[in-house]
């Protein structure tokens, strides 16, 4: 694609951060009005909308309008992943919640796998374009099997909740999730983990194209990279239920993302021991998410504010997502090479660490 719609580097960082723009403005908005419309309403309208978005856009010829394109497709994955942790809470077994969580950790890293693996074989025989005419199909089955497997939301929120929850407008809601700070430190802990986790390996394909690696073979080592995250999110999950303490496990993902960063890119010329620092960068990394979605939902000011919660965390994810691959970008065409890119990752990494113990003192739920 980079070739092909003519963009050098740092744009084509920006094309693989775009997805995530409607996630960076509109995450706290959607959460409003996912509990306004229902959250499976909401989830139904968000896959008609990645589909709709991934069918047009394989059709566009201007760097542009492809851009434009993943921004409307990710106002449509947002209203997909930002009710999906409130509905889990509504219809899991509180002593199960943690685990479940560290499954739904899962979902962008397992994606990822799919894409990198699937799609390199793809490409092979073909083009981006019909790769996306694919995907915008699977996206309609998925949206079909949800309409006809997941319960209607009458079904999930209790007669009692649901008259509770109308009742608070939503300036009172805006004004408990945002003035509470453990809200915020579990935003900005999930934004600066997801700018080193979707720089890395959104570029992985590009890093293995310039060291003259098969498309094929690039691709395979990338999703075994994605995989290793879907690992750490599973393990955060177990340590969880196991009493492990949240603070901890965010702290240990960060210092292992600084840890592999550094060996990874700084002070290694080897493709192999490079692979290896990445694969366990993505697995320690993958303890965050899954602790930070568990958190989320239930560090919450209250449970109407459930909904906000995730969203505001969501927003700042996409925030790190989208400014992260763009910034790796800059740093790395700024000093010369990729071997500069763990300045970047360090840094978002030690502000993680600050908002651990930060997290610490406050106090937080258990598994």
């Amino acid at each position: 694609m980079q070739r092909e719609l003519g963009m050098d580097l740092v744009q084509s960082g920006f094309l693989l951060a775009s997805v995530q723009m409607a996630g960076m403005l509109l995450g706290l908005c959607i959460g409003l009005i996912s509990e306004k419309i229902g959250l499976r309403r909401c989830i139904l309208i968000g896959l008609g909308i990645l589909s709709v978005s991934s069918l047009l856009g394989s059709f566009f010829q201007q760097g542009t309008l492809v851009l434009l394109g993943r921004i409307v497709e990710g106002c449509g994955f947002l209203m997909v992943v930002l009710p999906i942790p409130a509905l889990i809470k509504r219809i899991t077994d509180a002593a199960r919640l943690s685990r479940i969580m560290g499954l739904w950790g899962c979902y962008m890293p397992a994606g990822a796998v799919l894409m990198l693996w699937a799609g390199a074989a793809w490409l092979a025989v073909g083009s981006w374009r019909t790769l996306w005419l694919v995907l915008g199909m699977l996206t309609l089955i998925v949206m079909v099997l949800t309409f006809l497997l997941v319960p209607p939301d009458s079904k999930t929120q209790t007669k009692g909740a649901a008259q509770q929850a109308s009742s608070h407008r939503w300036p009172n809601l805006l004004r408990t999730t945002l003035s509470s700070s453990r809200v915020w430190l579990l935003a900005l802990a999930f934004g600066v983990y997801a700018a080193q986790w979707a720089a890395v390996v959104g570029f992985m394909p590009t890093i293995y194209n310039q060291a003259e690696i098969a498309i094929g073979t690039g691709g395979l080592l990338t999703a075994l990279i994605a995989a290793g995250n879907v690992v750490g999110n599973l393990g955060a999950g177990r340590f969880l239920h196991a009493g492990i303490l949240p603070h901890r496990l965010l702290q240990a993902g960060y210092l292992g993302m600084i840890v592999c960063a550094v060996l990874a890119f700084g002070l290694t010329q080897s493709l192999t021991i490079q692979f290896v620092a990445i694969l366990l960068f993505s697995i320690v990394g993958g303890l965050i998410p899954a602790t930070l979605f568990f958190l989320a939902v239930t560090a919450a000011p209250s449970p109407e504010t459930t909904s906000t919660s995730v969203g505001w965390v969501q927003q700042c994810s996409s925030l790190g997502q989208f400014v992260g691959p763009p910034v790796v970008a800059w740093v790395v065409h700024t000093l010369g090479g990729w071997q500069w890119a763990w300045i970047a990752t360090v840094s978002f990494a030690v502000v993680g660490l600050v908002i651990a113990w930060s997290l610490s003192r406050l106090g937080l739920p258990k598994g």
